[in-house]
């Protein structure tokens, strides 16, 4: 599902709104804190379906606002989401903007420096993404193409890793923008999570985008403070008991069209508990 430059506008005032609200919020704090108020503040993505979007109702959708729901659910609190853009996630947290992220936070080693992981609660591919007709076959050839990424993602750190000396990449504020890079032709390739092509091809289908080259396979943690064992071990706690009690699957069944992968028990430089 691809936003309309309507829709687009709509999500982009919503983020604004959004920002004033929480530059009233008081600053996050402990669980108890959290629970006496009967509100969590979730950072997650504004627009970048499935993960997180605001639906034409205005409303929070995708696998990570079910995820930031069932987590409210969990401590018998409301949920409020704050919109957040790819490099305001960790800002966000850290200052005390939000309580916790369910913000497609891909688990990495310089992230982990910033912010405690949990456990991971779902996996993504990151990608190169292009029109059929492009002929990209090896890291090579991407000098030949300016290339797309949402400024400070995962995608932004595979293509910068993997791309040739000289290529030109362009950054752009988030996914949607990305995208709307790539079928607009300010881009011929872009760096792409799983769902880039349903996307792309939901736009354009003649032009049957598909990925390219294979970067490499991430898992997605929940993301708090650094050093708090309680917010960490809640976090971790709330995805045992949906792993378990079946929620996660029928969130993977609604949004991933797919079973519940098996997770890994470490990832290499990211700690899933409080050191």
């Amino acid at each position: 599902m691809l936003f309309s430059a309507n829709r687009r506008q709509f999500g982009i005032a919503l983020l604004a709104l959004a920002a004033i609200a929480v530059a009233g919020h008081s600053q996050a704090g402990t669980l108890d804190e959290v629970k006496k108020k009967g509100v969590v503040v979730i950072g997650i993505q504004g627009d970048n379906p499935p993960w997180g979007y605001v639906d034409s109702s205005g409303k929070q959708d995708g696998i990570d606002a079910d995820m930031g729901r069932a987590f409210a659910d969990y401590l018998g609190v409301k949920a409020e989401f704050v919109p957040l853009a790819v490099a305001n996630r960790i800002p966000a947290l850290t200052t005390g903007r939000v309580d916790i992220l369910f913000a497609t936070m891909a688990m990495l080693p310089e992230r982990a420096k910033a912010v405690q992981y949990s456990k991971p609660y779902v996996a993504n591919e990151i990608t190169l993404v292009a029109a059929q007709a492009t002929p990209i076959n090896s890291n090579a050839d991407m000098a030949k193409f300016v290339i797309g990424v949402p400024r400070s993602s995962t995608q932004d750190t595979q293509v910068t890793n993997n791309a040739p000396a000289g290529t030109e990449i362009r950054r752009f504020d988030d996914d949607a923008a990305t995208i709307q890079a790539l079928l607009s032709g300010q881009v011929q390739a872009v760096g792409a999570n799983s769902f880039y092509p349903q996307r792309l091809n939901a736009a354009k289908p003649e032009l049957g985008f598909e990925p390219k080259l294979h970067f490499t396979a991430l898992y997605n943690g929940a993301c708090t403070r650094l050093g708090d064992k309680e917010w960490n071990e809640t976090a971790n706690k709330f995805i045992d008991q949906i792993k378990s009690n079946g929620k996660l699957a029928s969130f993977y069944a609604k949004w991933m069209k797919a079973p519940v992968p098996i997770f890994p028990d470490s990832v290499p430089g990211v700690p899933f508990t409080v050191q």
